[in-house]
């Protein structure tokens, strides 16, 4: 996708009408139509932030080609409190009632709802693939911004302006604009544990579950060492992997790479449930 198809979250209608309940607060394509041709989703992508989705569009494209993954969204009011727990409530009222866990993936805050969801509910998740989240999970791009208002007599256009540039690289010198509006909105509607008063701390360490982390080289957010820093917590089977560019949004920059590694990661686990299975079998016949 070419930065002259970037466009803020008013500018796309269609998006919304995509079985989209955008006042409701949930939303799954795939879950809110129940006709003949629902699936039960294998895997579902989380999304607290609506404004920047387009920058998801081309990972999901590639994912679903071959699985079908939901993509479930939360957007908060204006007035409402930044609080995470309550998107983590409603993540969980959508997935209880699925047939089996699912593999959950997250850019970001998404990815650390998917965290802090996996820690609290491991019997509901196959697998938690993390995409620019850092052993730090509270830090995010947010809480850069907050940090960089403190430290800069700055209006906030300008900082944000600063941040397109950290987010994305140089080649975003002609949309600059463009993008100081989408994050401008991500920060009034996305769910966010941050504010210009205060920085939320989310203890670190592993989840109960598998386990991928996924980062990039060059990005200023969560740097390599921030992602490195994972494999203290990592069980046997858990992967980091690190896209040689893209910044934050590698996912976006390279949609193939991050997929062939998600589903290699996705293919792992199912080698290892039917190795294991296979392992039973042979117990229970000698046991016979």
């Amino acid at each position: 996708m070419h930065p002259d198809d970037w466009y803020p979250d008013d500018r796309y209608p269609n998006e919304r009408n995509r079985g989209t309940a955008w006042r409701g607060k949930i939303v799954s394509e795939q879950s809110m139509s129940a006709g003949p041709n629902y699936k039960t989703p294998t895997a579902l992508w989380l999304d607290l932030s609506p404004s920047l989705g387009i920058f998801h569009q081309p990972l999901l494209r590639v994912l679903r080609r071959q699985e079908c993954v939901a993509q479930w969204r939360y957007r908060q009011d204006a007035d409402e409190s930044g609080a995470l727990e309550p998107a983590i409530a409603l993540l969980h009222e959508y997935v209880s009632h699925l047939p089996k866990p699912v593999h959950l993936i997250g850019h970001g805050t998404s990815g650390t709802v998917g965290l802090l969801y996996a820690r609290r509910f491991p019997e509901r998740v196959r697998s938690l693939t993390l995409l620019g989240v850092g052993v730090q999970p509270a830090v995010d791009w947010h809480a850069h911004y907050y940090a960089v208002r403190e430290l800069m007599p700055c209006s906030r256009e300008m900082v944000l302006a600063q941040m397109a540039g950290t987010l994305f690289g140089d080649e975003v010198r002609t949309r600059v604009r463009l993008l100081v509006s989408m994050l401008e909105q991500d920060l009034d509607l996305a769910a966010s544990p941050h504010s210009l008063w205060q920085r939320e701390r989310i203890p670190i360490g592993g989840v109960p579950v598998p386990l991928l982390t996924c980062g990039s080289a060059d990005d200023a957010i969560v740097d390599p060492g921030a992602l490195r820093a994972w494999e203290t917590y990592f069980k046997p089977g858990d992967r980091r992997w690190e896209c040689p560019s893209g910044r934050h949004f590698f996912h976006y920059r390279l949609p193939h790479c991050v997929d062939a590694t998600i589903k290699a990661f996705w293919q792992s686990l199912a080698d290892r449930a039917c190795l294991g299975r296979r392992f039973a079998d042979v117990q229970d016949r000698t046991a016979v």
